[in-house]
């Protein structure tokens, strides 16, 4: 069983990571690791009718290509914990709808990848299920749309305006004993530092890397 030691937690039996998948579009395939990711869209609406869509297929496809490594299929799975960045989560329900499978929505923006890795591992420690899927997906797009500035409408970009990624990242959980294991996790704290400027979001989001003693020394 996990233990608390502090503010992190502990696994006695480290969940394994056993297989993974990642699909990403073209600007992000011409970065430094371009070369690891199993599939590059060239293309990013994937064939769809809109952006919404598109990453809704993103996700699909790169959790079918992690269950392809593993020879599994979606009965294999017991729950999936998934999220992204459109309300209500859509990206991630319509992408599952069809599989039968118990899904967990989760919503932690830049975050949500590790929050699901933490809730599966958690789940998987306690016995509830021995083999879960953690995944999550995030479209340019479509993230415009949600958050900015459709790109319909031709806006000109700051000089500090971020870029989300068009990709997806999904990974295959149990209780094994693989080389890749959780073997501890710890959920965040939140840090806010009045950053007000809603283009800005690396400065609202640096301070996570900022030592915790430091931040409460300057209050």
């Amino acid at each position: 069983m996990a233990k608390r030691i502090g503010k992190s937690i502990v696994y006695e039996n480290s969940p394994e990571i056993a297989f993974w998948a990642a699909g990403v579009g073209k600007k992000e395939s011409e970065g430094p690791f371009g070369h690891e990711f199993d599939r590059v869209y060239e293309d990013t609406t994937l064939g769809e009718a809109s952006w919404e869509k598109s990453e809704s297929k993103l996700l699909l496809n790169t959790t079918e290509d992690a269950l392809k490594k593993g020879k599994m299929v979606w009965d294999d799975i017991d729950c999936i914990f998934c999220g992204d960045l459109l309300s209500q989560s859509i990206a991630s329900s319509f992408a599952f709808r069809n599989t039968g499978v118990s899904i967990c929505g989760l919503y932690g923006a830049c975050s949500t990848m590790a929050l699901s890795l933490i809730n599966a591992a958690n789940t998987l420690e306690s016995g509830a299920a021995s083999t879960v899927v953690s995944a999550t997906a995030s479209h340019f797009c479509s993230s415009e749309r949600q958050f900015r500035f459709p790109l319909e409408y031709g806006e000109i970009r700051t000089p500090s305006a971020q870029w989300t990624v068009t990709g997806s990242g999904a990974a295959i959980l149990n209780r094994g004993n693989g080389k890749i294991r959780i073997r501890a996790s710890r959920i965040g704290e939140i840090i806010d530092m009045g950053v007000s400027d809603a283009n800005n979001m690396g400065a609202a989001m640096a301070p996570v890397s900022v030592r915790i003693r430091y931040i409460k020394e300057r209050k």
